[in-house]
């Protein structure tokens, strides 16, 4: 079920009424059948693959928590291998038979295996690794394992992350799921209003830019290097208000009900280096990915070439886990590049800030490093969202050369000719520099609660999305992993 549809408008409230009118003792199967039904109201039968991996992990994490030594540790392994076998297949299958397709028939031979018609599961990528993480804690001693089925099953499918998180850890959300949450009337006030801060987000900033960035993305080679460059301005805007607006959505609603997910944007564009970037974008998964795939690799605790290997791999993998395209394997391949260059040159860039006399403090180099550091993502964002490699070099070429042909400024002139683009425009850009409320609403803080120019901002909001939304049920960006 999509956040931005008629049937969530209808949803929501009446799973939170039912959340705190029904005897605690069978609230939590009421938020269980809930989060099937949201889930299911996509593709029905994929709700067997989410059972699944329950299944699998529930009894894997009973077993580990008995076991002792290398049984323990098989046990681990093969939760893993389960859950990482139902996604490569259904994820990569197809990528990996394409790729070694291209090669054999690159080599002059014939290969005939064929694709699978299958449709990938609505945020399997997500829940694979909320799923993961449990079994995980379970094996390190720091999670007990939950005897009870319908409350594991809730912590894999709680439906407001469910399907594009933030991917919480059990330590976080399956002990909130054991304790009674109260009707309290500040958390829905607080709630209600991160989640109209998430719609506008997604129906009046991301929506609109979708419009400009698709037009001139899906055919770059008939659009000029200026119109390419606004497209990818608009699209570093479209993918931030659109993920951090679903993830607002989903912080709102579980805080009505009583829940504290995870924050997982700190206005990630304001970020100094590469490094900062990623402690702000994307938290939740930039840090399972620290705790589970970097660490165990022996993160920066080894020889330099092995530390450059660690995080390379790691954004390979991150790469991977976005989507089976070679784009996205170049999107992650860059910004490992960018972390370990930014190690090898950290002395000279030093060295030459002190010899001009300008130090780390002054505010024209921190200016000058988010300048260059929001570039640098931008840049990467170029294979994040070009259909294939060869279309990602185009729209760097064409960049490049920033030439403007009559007929090729088709979007240009769209954003000129139309108020509502050219204020989506204006607007959108504001959220490069700030997202004021993004940690206030999630802490629950004085800040955000009412006076008389806070309710009409708020009235603003909504009259915003009322009148300069995006209509027309259109998924969120990460749904897609």
């Amino acid at each position: 079920m999509l956040f931005n549809s008629l049937a969530f408008l209808i949803f929501f409230p009446l799973v939170t009424a039912g959340w705190f009118l029904l005897p605690h003792k069978w609230r939590r199967w009421w938020l269980l059948g809930a989060s099937c039904w949201f889930y299911m109201a996509f593709v029905p039968v994929y709700i067997v693959i989410l059972g699944f991996t329950i299944a699998v992990d529930y009894v894997a994490g009973i077993w580990i928590e008995r076991s002792e030594g290398k049984r323990r540790k098989m046990l681990l392994v093969a939760s893993i291998l389960a859950n990482l076998g139902v996604l490569a297949f259904f994820k990569y299958y197809n990528f990996l038979n394409e790729s070694i397709a291209a090669v054999v028939q690159g080599m002059g031979f014939h290969y005939s295996v064929p694709d699978l018609g299958i449709l990938l599961p609505i945020g399997l990528s997500f829940h694979t690794f909320q799923s993961l993480s449990y079994t995980i804690e379970v094996y390190r001693r720091h999670q007990k394992a939950e005897r009870r089925i319908g409350t594991f099953a809730l912590y894999v499918m709680f439906w407001p992350q469910l399907v594009a998180g933030p991917i919480e850890r059990p330590g976080n959300l399956l002990n909130q799921l054991q304790e009674r949450h109260d009707f309290n009337p500040d958390r829905i006030v607080t709630g209600l209003k991160q989640m109209l801060w998430g719609f506008f987000k997604k129906l009046v900033i991301a929506d609109r830019c979708a419009v400009l960035v698709n037009l001139v993305y899906d055919d770059p080679a008939h659009h000029s290097g200026a119109a390419l460059l606004l497209a990818t301005y608009l699209f570093a805007l479209q993918i931030y208000c659109d993920f951090s607006g679903y993830t607002d959505i989903a912080l709102g609603a579980a805080r009505c009900m009583g829940f504290d997910l995870m924050v997982n944007f700190r206005t990630p564009y304001l970020s100094r280096n590469i490094s900062e970037f990623w402690s702000r974008w994307h938290i939740s998964l930039s840090s399972w990915f620290r705790d589970y795939l970097y660490i165990p690799l022996g993160g920066n605790r080894v020889v330099k070439w092995r530390w450059y290997w660690n995080l390379m791999i790691v954004f390979l993998v991150s790469g991977l886990w976005h989507g089976a395209n070679w784009t996205y394997v170049a999107w992650g391949a860059l910004h490992g590049a960018y972390l370990i260059l930014a190690i090898l040159f950290a002395g000279f860039w030093a060295g030459l800030q002190k010899r001009i006399g300008i130090g780390p403090g002054k505010q024209v180099v921190r200016l000058l490093n988010v300048f260059i550091t929001f570039h640098l993502v931008v840049l990467a964002w170029v294979f994040f969202r070009a259909k294939n490699i060869e279309d990602a070099f185009l729209i760097l070429r064409k960049i490049a050369t920033l030439t403007v042909e009559g007929l090729q400024l088709d979007a240009l002139k769209e954003v000129i000719t139309s108020p509502s683009a050219a204020l989506t425009v204006i607007i959108g850009a504001l959220f490069l520099l700030i997202d004021p409320f993004g940690d206030a609403l999630a802490k629950g803080t004085r800040r955000i609660q009412g006076t008389v120019t806070q309710y009409a901002w708020y009235l603003g909001l909504a009259l915003s999305c009322l009148f300069l939304g995006q209509y027309g049920s259109t998924m969120f960006i990460y749904f897609q992993f």
